[in-house]
């Protein structure tokens, strides 16, 4: 026989073989989607509406969550009929000790082999992992911990564990942040508020020390135009006898001939306070300071006693009126000032 003939019909058949291939594979394809939208997915909703409800729908609310039950003490069936009352409540996962998947859990630890409670757990597993999401999304972590590990129970390979597990880090890290955020805005508040409290204590310090300085100022041209004064009464030198009769019947103030300084506070000196004293008191016929008290003093009570005492040990040139020597009352501001 020839064999280019043979080649020839060889490639005839395969070239007719391969339309019959593609037309299997699309009835294939078009069975499995029909079998999709016509058995399976009509199952899902058909065990979603036994069980109360969409995965995405929440459970319906409740006074009051279930109180756990006690698992070890209930038989199989009894587990199987807990386990379809809170199918019917949607209690999947929730509340812990009293929901659907530890009681088909509990089943199965029991019979291995009960096919009930496996199907039960592999048609439930969306609505499980959906409700678990809530959980999540209310960012009750510790809860939400709890129903992704007891969903790994079920069906620990599961590709939906992952995703739920992806949500959870993610969320706990998101929270983590707002919490990061909310504390670095309390503490730049808060910095900001000591920044202001600090800016003014600063502006009421500089206030208070131009306040200051300008009453020290005052205070020494006051001083000084008192010493101009006590310069100008200083008595003149002595004069011979014919110039002192003619010096009879002079009337003058009292002049300062000794004055000692007063002695600066320790307290006062340490906490860096200045002032003043006013001392009114009066001069006897002899020169010496009688009756000294303190008429004003800024700040009081802190120079008093130091001023009394150092004005108790000056000594004048008595008053004169008509040449006679007569008592005068005279009132001298003290300054108490630190060295810069």
């Amino acid at each position: 026989m020839d064999t280019r003939y043979l080649y020839c019909a060889r490639s005839r058949a395969r070239g007719a073989a391969r339309p019959m291939v593609l037309a299997v594979v699309a009835v294939i394809v078009l069975l499995a989607i029909a079998s999709w939208f016509l058995v399976f997915r009509p199952h899902q909703r058909l065990v979603a509406a036994d069980a109360g409800g969409h995965p995405s729908t929440p459970a319906a609310a409740s006074g009051t969550a279930p109180p756990p039950v006690n698992v070890e003490g209930m038989s199989v069936n009894d587990l199987l009929a807990e386990a379809g009352r809170a199918m019917k409540e949607q209690r999947y996962l929730a509340p812990a000790g009293n929901n659907a998947f530890e009681f088909y859990l509990k089943v199965l630890q029991r019979q291995p082999g009960n096919q009930v409670a496996s199907d039960a757990l592999r048609e439930t597993y969306p609505f499980a992992a959906s409700a678990a999401e809530q959980t999540i999304n209310q960012r009750n972590f510790d809860e939400a911990q709890r129903e992704i590990d007891l969903l790994a129970k079920a069906d620990p390979t599961n590709f939906t564990l992952t995703i739920l597990r992806s949500k959870l880090d993610a969320q706990r890290k998101t929270l983590d942040q707002e919490q990061q955020k909310l504390l670095d805005q309390q503490r730049q508040q808060q910095l900001a508020a000591q920044k202001a409290a600090a800016d003014k204590a600063s502006a009421e310090k500089l206030a208070a020390q131009q306040k200051q300085q300008a009453e020290q100022a005052a205070l020494a041209a006051q001083q000084k135009q008192q010493a101009a004064q006590a310069a100008q009464q200083a008595p003149p030198p002595a004069a011979p006898a014919a110039d002192k009769a003619a010096a009879a019947g002079e009337t003058r103030e009292a002049m300062l001939l000794k004055q000692v300084n007063p002695r600066y506070p320790t307290a006062a000196q340490r906490a860096g306070i200045e002032g003043w004293v006013e001392v009114d008191f009066t001069v006897d016929a002899d020169g010496r300071v009688r009756d000294a008290k303190v008429a004003r003093a800024q700040p009081r009570h802190v120079f008093d006693h130091s001023a009394l005492d150092a004005v108790n040990r000056w000594r004048f040139r008595p008053a004169m009126r008509n040449g006679k020597a007569v008592a005068a009352v005279v009132r001298r501001r003290i300054l108490f000032k630190l060295r810069q």
